[in-house]
This record gives structure tokens, sequence and C-alpha cells, in this order.
């Protein structure tokens, strides 16, 4: 399913003081693209990241993710979303360390409608030898691929990853980030990673580059570049 964002804006308020947050922004994502979103701290990267996800409601514009309109959910349509259409991987990995591989993806399946299996899930992320190991016995990027797992058992039509690679060193992050390139290419799903790394920018199909909470540039790559041009 597409995406598209007509105009939106997000501001907050603090005590009389209102900041903006993202500012008329517009931009359309293609069902099945990978999309690199770039800024610093601030551009406002993380807000359209979280109006996307319905984590947080959007001041004016509109939203659509398909035939869906984010922006006219009730509270209880907006569970419905984020549990079934959404997964989400975050900068830090928030597993729970007495569960084991398999006991963390599990907990996924049991909220959503079309899982896959979470045996199926860890496979897909490399990791169907260490299903059984708890997150301490993991190293920094096998836990992190535990949340990929995690977020690709809903079976999600989209996936948005804030940060993925953040707490990772190059070699580490390259293997996460060849587990979300063959989730888009190969299963079809559409990725949307927020990143400060302009680095990451040659894997995309679509980079959208946020600054001051604004669109400054949406650019398509007819040819994305191999995992092996990204260093950090």
């Amino acid at each position: 399913m597409s995406i598209i964002f007509e105009k939106v804006s997000k501001s907050y308020q603090m005590g009389e003081v209102s900041i903006a947050a993202a500012k008329d922004v517009s931009f359309a994502i293609q069902e099945g693209e990978l999309c690199v979103m770039l800024g610093p701290s601030g551009a406002g990267k993380t807000t359209v990241l979280n109006l996307l996800g319905g984590m947080e409601p959007a001041s004016s514009g509109k939203i659509m993710f398909g035939d869906l309109e984010v922006t006219s959910m009730s509270e209880r349509q907006l569970t419905e979303y984020r549990r079934h259409k959404i997964g989400f991987v975050f900068q830090f990995y928030n597993l729970i360390p007495n569960l084991t591989a398999l006991e963390n993806v599990e907990l996924a399946k049991q909220a959503c409608k079309s899982p896959l299996a979470p045996e199926e899930a860890l496979r897909i992320v490399g990791l169907k030898d260490r299903i059984h190991n708890f997150p301490a016995q993991l190293s920094g990027g096998e836990q992190q691929r535990v949340a990929v797992a995690r977020a690709i058992c809903k079976n999600p039509d989209l996936m948005l990853c804030d940060e993925p690679t953040g707490a990772l060193d190059t070699e580490t992050g390259k293997g996460v980030l060849r587990v979300l390139s063959e989730i888009s290419r190969d299963m079809g799903k559409t990725v949307v990673i927020v990143t400060h790394n302009s680095l990451l920018a040659p894997m995309a199909d679509r980079v959208i580059e946020m600054k001051n909470g604004r669109v400054a540039s949406d650019t398509i790559q007819e040819t994305p570049a191999g995992l092996e041009a990204i260093k950090w």
C-alpha cells in the first residue's frame, strides 16, 4: 500500500509556546519501496515516523496508507492499525531479557491476525540456530535482528525503523541493513528507515531529506547501491 502525506503539520505546546516539529510535510512512498529518511537531530524525521505509525496525531493535513486515512482514525482504529499493519524497529532492541529469542518473537504473534511462524521470522533474519538463546547470549547485532524478526513476525504491510543501526558498528549494522533490504526486495514490504546517517542513502529506492521540520528533497534512485558501498 502506498503512503501519502498531504501538507501534514505537527505542533507541540510547551507552556505558552507552540513548537512546530513538522511543517506542511508532503511526500509519497510507493508500495514495496525502501525509503531512507535523512536529517539531523530536530529535523522532524522521527515526528514524521510517529505520525505515520499512528503513535501521535497530526495537527493538520492528511496521511493516507493505501485506502486508510490515518489522520481520521479513532483511538481504537489506531490501535488496530498499529497492531496489524505496522512493524516497528527502534535503535534499542527492547527485548525481554528472561525470554529466549523465539519467545520474544512469539509475543508479536499473539497480537496480530495473520502472523508468520516465529521460527520462520528468525530464519529470515539469519538466526535459525540461535532461537533458544537469551538476549544476554546474543551480540548487539543479533539482538537487533531478533527485534526485526519480532516486527516481521506480525507480517505487516509497513516496517518503520528509527535509527536501527545507531548502536551498531559498521559490519554489524550492515547485517541488519541487509535483512531490511531483503524484507523490502524479497517480501515486497514497504520499509522506511529514519536516520541521521547520510551514508545509508545509496541503498534506498527513495531518499527523503528533512530539514527544520520540512521536506528539503525527495529523490528516487533507479539503481540503489549494494550494501558493500555503505560505510560509517
